[in-house]
């Protein structure tokens, strides 16, 4: 017996399509068009190939923009993930204190980056911010301008301040959607917290968790405004992350064929590195099925 597939649906679909395709695909075609080609400027342009790929791929200014960009995202995972499971285990499980925690590890969420960068630019002042001065106080060398350190420093703390609550609250839903009998269970093994731990929660914040990984990634990845605010890349290039240095090679430079070919690799890398979570994120649920 045929089935009457109706395709009506789709033109409810269809205006979403094409907003989609208004907002990321245009755009991403002049990216890709003004990669390829060189101008002189008059709006005139000539053909140029894949040069800016290979100048890009040369360039030691993107490469040692790329490990500061990798580095800082690994320190960025390496702390805000157990830092942010730590905090989800010894949040109360119910009752007006666990609502009282989850509002209170919501509140940096909702704060503006750019906001967030001028409120560390000036909590870290030696003159009138309160870390920077009370650092001072006590014989604590701290200037996030000049030092590399403490503006590495300044950097990992602010994101870590802003972002680990988002990994807390992951973590927690995870920890809630455990049933008592788990819990029951191991009492009466007598098993350890660690066992419990390792063997009960954990697994079961295996999904949640690595949500948390992605999205802290990607936007460690893809971080601009709070560095640019706090530090401006600098001191030297030293918190110039690839954003940051695709920014002052397009708006700074106008180099926008070389820029262009950053970004479309800058894309590439970030489509990369979501498509191997997707892929383990499925196999994971595949296997607890």
């Amino acid at each position: 017996m045929n089935k009457t597939v109706n395709q009506k649906a789709w033109f409810l679909v269809l205006p979403v399509l094409l907003l989609v395709a208004f907002s990321a695909v245009i755009p991403l075609m002049t990216v890709v068009n003004y990669s390829v080609q060189d101008t002189f400027g008059n709006n005139v342009f000539f053909w140029n190939g894949i040069a800016w790929f290979e100048d890009m791929l040369e360039s030691e200014r993107m490469w040692a923009a790329l490990w500061r960009q990798l580095a800082f995202s690994g320190l960025i995972l390496a702390i805000e993930i157990p830092l942010g499971i730590y905090v989800a285990l010894n949040m109360p499980k119910s009752g007006i204190w666990a609502s009282f925690c989850l509002v209170l590890m919501s509140l940096p969420l909702l704060i503006p980056w750019n906001v967030v960068g001028t409120i560390w630019q000036i909590f870290g002042r030696v003159d009138i911010g309160l870390l920077g001065h009370t650092l001072d106080a006590i014989g604590i060398e701290y200037n996030y301008t000049q030092n590399f350190y403490a503006a590495w420093a300044t950097v990992i703390v602010m994101d870590v301040w802003h972002w680990t609550s988002l990994v807390a609250l992951l973590a927690y839903a995870g920890l809630q959607s455990i049933p008592d009998a788990y819990y029951q269970a191991a009492k009466i093994d007598q098993a350890s917290r660690w066992a419990v731990f390792r063997y009960i929660e954990l697994p079961k914040m295996a999904g949640v968790l690595m949500i948390a990984i992605l999205l802290r990634f990607m936007d460690s990845f893809m971080i601009y405004t709070e560095p640019f605010v706090v530090t401006g890349g600098g001191p030297g290039n030293s918190t110039t992350f690839l954003s940051i240095d695709l920014v002052k090679m397009a708006l700074g430079q106008f180099d926008l064929g070389p820029a262009a070919a950053f970004s479309i690799m800058y894309y590439l890398v970030i489509l990369l590195i979501s498509w191997v979570f997707y892929t383990v994120m499925t196999n994971l649920d595949k296997r607890d099925a």
